[in-house]
């Protein structure tokens, strides 16, 4: 996977889901979210592009790559990317983006205080494949 695919430019890319991190998904210390949470944003990113494509959910089938590289916490607001990046006959390679667009400004007599990032961070990056059984492929 190319750095340059994974730049912060949602031109770049067919389906977005913002989500905030919340106290209910932090599972460790310091309300570090756990890196599953962004294969799950991915999976619903997936979902969405495969229902655009064929006009079915289809099945993940695998991901042939997945980098964590920046703690996400609750609070934080995490925009989740996707992008189709070829097509077999029922198999859809898909490549994947978070970035953290907002995070806690941690300020002792202001826990409610927020910061939009004037750059995104790029938090998970991956690549994966759906697969669509022909039978249910529609579109």
């Amino acid at each position: 996977m190319s750095e340059n695919n994974f730049e912060y430019n949602p031109k770049d890319w067919d389906v977005m889901i913002r989500v905030r991190m919340s106290l209910h998904d932090a599972h460790y210390a310091g309300n570090l979210i756990d890196g599953a949470k962004m294969l799950n944003l991915f999976g619903d990113v997936a979902t969405e592009l495969l229902i655009r494509e064929d006009g079915d959910e289809g099945l993940f089938r695998s991901y042939t790559s997945v980098d964590f590289l920046a703690p996400v916490f609750a609070g934080d607001y995490i925009e989740a990317y996707g992008k189709i990046v070829s097509k077999g006959n029922t198999s859809r390679k898909m490549q994947f983006a978070a970035f953290k667009v907002i995070t806690s400004a941690n300020l002792p007599d202001n826990v409610s205080a927020c910061d939009l990032l004037s750059k995104p961070i790029l938090v998970c990056k991956a690549e994966g494949v759906c697969v669509v059984p022909k039978d249910k492929q529609r579109l």
